[in-house]
């Protein structure tokens, strides 16, 4: 019971922490974003506002809700269907959209530090603005069948997933979509950004780039060890899924997902607090 209860009161002050650390730093770069011309007509910086709008209203949510059921066992859910559907929705969606954010503003990042003068024209506002557009519709229909299949369980009377071939998908999804492939996109193309700065000559002349570039390359750094050793954890879940489990083991797992669930909200808080900082003592 000591595990049980640690893990509970991790998830608990942890997440006051992060809640706090997550809405003021998202929202002080919300106001220089908008604040800054220079920042509202580049390309990353605009992933980037977007990113943190969606991390305020998911940190928000998400946050709130985890340390309502773990900390206080409020049952947010109760016996609404229709909430146990939208409030798995609103949590899935905002997280993906973060992360492709991301994505976004490293590749960006690399079209706009490329010697070729094809690559960097494709770093433009308007195709910014029509890229994200078309990420937010994909993600959405995307995630219709959350609203299908999540149902509140009439035994436990928690919002469970009633789709065998769903569940499995999850998993899927957990350690590819969120995990695997964006880790991988970030490290790619935050190393062909890294190539491409040490290529160019003029790159001290473009000054706000600069600080964005460096931005993007901690904000790699930062993915990988907050989302990777969650991933690994899911792959180590799907493989001993059939494993019988005793009792300590099972606390002690409980501890484990606890823990490396609560370092993914890191990427949501401290990047965007860590681009902040840089910026903040470049231009303040």
């Amino acid at each position: 019971m000591t595990l049980l209860y640690d893990a509970q009161q991790f998830t608990l002050y942890s997440g006051y922490f992060l809640l706090i650390a997550g809405v003021i730093g998202n929202g002080i770069n919300i106001f220089i974003f908008l604040k800054k011309r220079e920042y509202r007509t580049n390309p990353c910086t605009f992933y980037f506002l977007l990113g943190s709008m969606v991390n305020i209203f998911y940190i928000l949510l998400n946050l709130s809700i985890r340390i309502l059921t773990t900390g206080y066992n409020v049952n947010v859910v109760g016996t609404s269907t229709a909430w146990c559907k939208i409030r798995q929705y609103l949590l899935v969606i905002p997280s993906i959209l973060s992360i492709t954010f991301s994505c976004l503003a490293t590749i960006d990042q690399f079209l706009i530090t490329s010697k070729s003068a094809y690559l960097r024209k494709c770093s433009q506002l308007q195709c910014a603005h029509r890229i994200s557009l078309v990420a937010l519709l994909i993600w959405c229909l995307h995630g219709i069948p959350i609203l299908v299949f999540y149902q509140v369980s009439p035994i436990t009377n928690t919002c469970t997933n009633t789709s065998l071939d769903f569940a499995i998908y999850t998993l899927v999804y957990l350690i590819g979509i969120i995990c695997t492939i964006p880790v991988s996109i970030m490290i790619v193309f935050g190393w062909l950004t890294y190539r491409n700065i040490h290529r160019m000559r003029n790159l001290t002349e473009l000054h706000i780039d600069r600080q964005l570039i460096r931005m993007t390359l901690i904000h790699v750094v930062l993915v990988t060890v907050s989302l990777f050793p969650f991933g690994v954890y899911n792959i180590y879940g799907l493989i001993t899924s059939t494993t019988p489990k005793g009792y300590d083991r099972q606390l002690k797992e409980y501890l484990a997902s606890s823990v490396l669930s609560m370092a993914t909200y890191l990427y949501y808080v401290v990047g965007y607090f860590i681009f902040h900082q840089i910026l903040s003592y470049v231009f303040i």
